[in-house]
């Protein structure tokens, strides 16, 4: 999917998981989707972003994919520049801090992401980048 459709689809996704708090826009295929609402590294704003996620014990994941574009998404270089963050999930708001898994954390992950959504490793053969697995512990 082109870049500015994704966006596109993001805006129009954000108002609409707030206002049914996730029952409406919180899934793609079986696959959850949280809002993640990051400090943008150039505005210092809030920004929203809908992301597919997995539940891993009282920590969440999130894949920096961006449907395998040559860039990643504006809310992964947001995390790597501040990493403290907030998920929605559902009617549920949470405070986080935003860590990229290495090595056999993210080979872990990134299998247990696939089994739940196997668009990623689509993703990762259309892009020359390094993806980034996010994981989004509890502060």
């Amino acid at each position: 999917m082109p870049a500015g459709a994704l966006r596109a689809l993001g805006k129009l996704n954000v108002p609409i998981y707030r206002l049914t708090r996730g029952r409406l826009m919180g899934k793609v295929g079986q696959a959850p989707v949280l809002l993640l609402t990051s400090t943008g590294r150039r505005s210092a704003k809030p920004r929203t972003a809908p992301v597919l996620y997995l539940a891993d014990g009282e920590r969440v994941v999130g894949i920096g994919s961006n449907a395998g574009n040559e860039r990643a998404p504006a809310w992964s270089h947001n995390l790597k520049a501040n990493p403290d963050a907030e998920v929605q999930i559902r009617g549920e708001r949470r405070q986080v801090r935003a860590r990229v898994a290495e090595g056999v954390e993210r080979t872990e992950l990134w299998r247990k992401m696939n089994e739940q959504y196997a668009g990623f490793e689509d993703y990762d053969e259309r892009t020359s980048r390094d993806i980034a697995v996010f994981v989004l512990d509890p502060r």
